[in-house]
């Protein structure tokens, strides 16, 4: 069997988000927000027994994680807690951290985003053997983009209703559009260790993991709340 690398898990979580306030302990469906994502890992074959942490500057948030059962050993300065914060100064502080604290390196970045309550065991662990197999600089969850299509954007110049990219088709169904497009849906990355050192956080090459739409609502409005508390509650009923 082959030996599996060490594995750090970040599930970034901060308190301060804006399009919906306290988002990631407001409960959905009975329990909080981040409790999907991290039952999600806890659940995973290659993460489930690894470390698994949550950077927040949250006490509320804190409490919430560790009785979930998942460790914070630092809470996330306030610096890396604003709006314009990168992602990855979150996780380069969090590997930092967590390679001082366990006297070892983590090789490969699990990072989980809490919007994305839908993401199964199974996809995390698709995309941790996707990343073992390949050998990228990254392994990213992506969906496809039929109802975002580059094709439908446009700019608004003079008055005028323009193309972005370039015209429409007229009478072709979104799903036939071409080029096919695809767009991340904030679900699951693996990345290197290597490039985040570094200052990269994707690398290259990026190879995609494509999830149905069914698991990619990721909540950043009360529409896409309302929509994936409609998608627990169909799953429920058809569980029964």
């Amino acid at each position: 069997m082959t030996k599996i690398p060490n594995i750090l898990t970040i599930i970034p979580a901060r308190g301060g988000s804006k399009g919906i306030p306290r988002k990631n302990i407001r409960h959905l469906s009975g329990k909080p927000l981040i409790k999907y994502t991290i039952e999600a890992a806890l659940k995973s074959n290659f993460i489930g027994q690894k470390r698994i942490v949550v950077s927040t500057d949250d006490d509320e948030i804190a409490e919430i994680s560790r009785e979930s059962g998942v460790l914070i050993p630092s809470m996330r300065p306030p610096k890396l807690a604003t709006d314009t914060a990168k992602a990855i100064g979150v996780v380069k502080h969090m590997l930092t951290e967590m390679e001082s604290l366990d006297s070892c390196k983590y090789p490969i970045i699990v990072y989980l985003e809490p919007p994305s309550p839908l993401r199964l065991p199974e996809d995390i662990d698709n995309c941790i053997e996707l990343f073992l197999h390949k050998k990228p600089g990254s392994v990213v969850s992506v969906q496809k983009a039929d109802q975002f299509h580059p094709i439908l954007m446009k700019k608004i110049e003079n008055g005028k209703l323009n193309p972005i990219w370039k015209e429409e088709p007229e009478g072709v169904p979104r799903q036939l559009y071409e080029p096919k497009a695809y767009m991340r849906n904030g679900a699951v990355y693996v990345i290197r260790r290597e490039n985040i050192i570094k200052g990269i956080f994707y690398g290259e090459p990026i190879i995609p993991y494509l999830m149905p739409d069914e698991r990619s609502v990721c909540i950043d409005t009360m529409l896409d709340w309302y929509t994936a508390e409609a998608m627990i509650l169909s799953k429920s009923k058809s569980n029964d």
